[in-house]
């Protein structure tokens, strides 16, 4: 047992409240976006440029403090956080138009990536015989921190004005600022065991400063900065690789030839493999969220008749629930098991939902109760029990490895998954339409784009507003298989846009079923490795 014994517990919820500081943040800003597209009348590159300051900023912050945080110590990042969190409702309160609003995001997701930066090393620490589950508890904290802000905005939606509500998040960071002044903060697990700080960076090596480097540049040079000489992938490989040889350099030792030292210092090859695992659980998990909400919207106000914000704010309340009762699976499944169980349960909770949400689909309220249940318990385990084994594993990364892969999860969703998702989205949708309503597609979409991700079209930003008017017929069938005929409708365009984009949406989203396929096969591959090795055992330094 460690020196933070005494005051561990009064530490853990010091961390909780901190914990649902950035989840109030990560809320509210979601639920007022409209709100502000009104009062700002601010367009869609715009409304997309604000939410993205909302994410790209945590990786960075989170790893910045990484590299540093055992030397300034976790009082001074939990500070920085508190500073930001009020810059964060201040700059937004106060804010005359879109300037504003984007920075009070930009210091809100740096405050998160701050909190987190602390939290998970500090609870590693703490609870060091019992990491995972611990972790898991301490996330609690996110969906607790979603079910109180969805509950609130969604019950008091017309009684405050934005500013009031955004107001709300200074409640639970003032809180979290006064119990930080009575915290005795702990030496991290790293530090007591004697491991040097050029060991902890080994731990994620060349390879793994080379991921986060990439995904910092692309959303730096491409999005933030806007220099165009920059924004080519290969500019971006070529800077990232840069900064990884850089690191690569500081960290190597003198031992053996050039060679030898160079694979030495290219990082632990399972903790890399880990970190492109959870591109996938980062955009299965978080990038997934506002298209349920969006594609369920008809069905549920159809079977349920409420607002589909109360879904989120169920499969919310569901994680939470799961992550403080996770000690008895914590034990019988070890982390791995959990990981493979959830990407099972997610990839057919997001596959149900997404055959829910069809243009022709119905369904009863349990029906889509059960779905959604299924959908928020696969995705409860996954980040917190990955912060579990990573730290299980490579104890010797301190506080390096665990806050790294969480801010690679930011980072590849605001960067890779987010985009990935749109254009998934964007091809499905304009398939539909021409699907549909052959005769009219045409006019409604546009010239062909290129991405990373390849040449696509997508719907014209003004289509709604030039279908509002438009009438065609529209073909159908009607009969058996034996006696078919064929019938001529009247419908408006626009019908026959919003029709192809509620069943774009759903073709898209089962194809997102795919990436917890692939999880679970990595999370497959990792328990026979363990098995062949004589079973999973947490990695202890003395």
């Amino acid at each position: 047992m460690n020196d933070v014994t005494p005051n561990r517990s009064f530490l853990f919820w010091t961390c909780f409240i901190a914990l649902v500081t950035t989840a109030f943040a990560f809320m509210l800003r979601i639920q007022l976006m409209p709100e502000w597209e009104a009062a700002f009348e601010l367009d869609k590159t715009e409304m997309g440029t604000i939410f993205g300051a909302g994410l790209w900023p945590f990786g960075v912050s989170i790893v910045l403090f990484s590299l540093v945080i055992d030397r300034i110590g976790y009082g001074k990042a939990l500070g920085f956080a508190f500073i930001c969190f009020v810059l964060f409702a201040g700059l937004t309160i106060f804010a005359s138009g879109f300037e504003m609003l984007y920075w009070g995001s930009v210091a809100g997701a740096l405050g998160a990536g701050a909190v987190e930066a602390a939290i998970n090393p500090l609870i590693a620490t703490a609870y060091s015989e019992q990491k995972t589950k611990w972790l898991n508890i301490l996330h609690a904290g996110w969906p607790g921190g979603l079910v109180v802000t969805g509950i609130v905005v969604l019950v008091i939606a017309d009684t405050l004005s934005w500013q009031l509500k955004i107001a709300l998040i200074l409640v639970p960071a003032i809180i979290f600022a006064l119990m930080m002044l009575r915290v005795k903060f702990p030496t991290s697990e790293r530090v007591m065991a004697g491991v040097s700080y050029r060991a902890m960076l080994k731990e994620v090596g060349w390879a793994g400063a080379f991921i986060v480097a990439l995904m910092i540049v692309m959303e730096l040079t491409s999005n933030v900065l806007g220099i165009a000489q920059l924004q080519n992938f290969t500019a971006q490989v070529c800077i990232a690789a840069g900064i990884a040889a850089i690191y690569g350099i500081y960290i190597t030792d003198d031992e053996g030839d050039g060679l030898l030292a160079i694979l030495r210092s290219f990082g632990r090859p399972m903790y890399v493999f880990l970190l492109l695992v959870m591109l996938l659980l980062a955009t299965t998990e978080l990038g997934t969220d506002a298209w349920v909400k969006d594609l369920l919207k008809p069905v549920i106000q159809s079977s349920i008749g409420i607002d589909s914000g109360w879904v989120l704010v169920y499969t919310a309340a569901i994680m939470m629930t799961l992550r403080f009762c996770c000690g008895p699976l914590v034990n019988t499944f070890k982390p791995l098991g959990i990981l493979a169980i959830s990407a099972v349960l997610a990839a057919w909770g997001i596959y149900w939902l997404a055959s829910l949400s069809g243009s022709d689909a119905t369904a009863s309220a349990a029906i889509i109760i059960i779905a959604a249940t299924i959908y928020g318990v696969g995705q409860t385990f996954f980040w917190p029990t990955t912060l579990g084994f990573v730290s299980e594993q490579f104890p010797r990364g301190g506080a390096m490895t665990i806050n790294i892969i969480a801010g690679v999860g930011m980072l590849g969703v605001g960067v890779l998954g987010g985009a990935w998702l749109g254009n998934v989205q964007d091809r499905a949708v304009v398939a539909a339409l021409q699907e549909q309503a052959p005769a009219i597609s045409k006019q409604y979409i546009t010239d062909e784009k290129q991405s990373l991700f390849g040449s696509y079209n997508a719907m014209a930003p003004d289509a709604k507003e030039l279908a509002a008017e438009h009438m065609f017929e529209m073909e159908y069938t009607i009969g058996g298989e034996s006696n078919t005929r064929t019938r001529t409708k009247k419908i408006s365009a626009l019908a026959a846009i919003e029709i192809a984009e509620r069943e774009g949406k759903s073709v898209a989203l089962h194809e997102v079923a795919i990436l917890p396929v692939i999880m679970f096969c990595c999370y497959i591959g990792l328990m026979l490795y363990f098995h062949s090795r004589g079973g999973y055992r947490p990695v202890r330094m003395e």
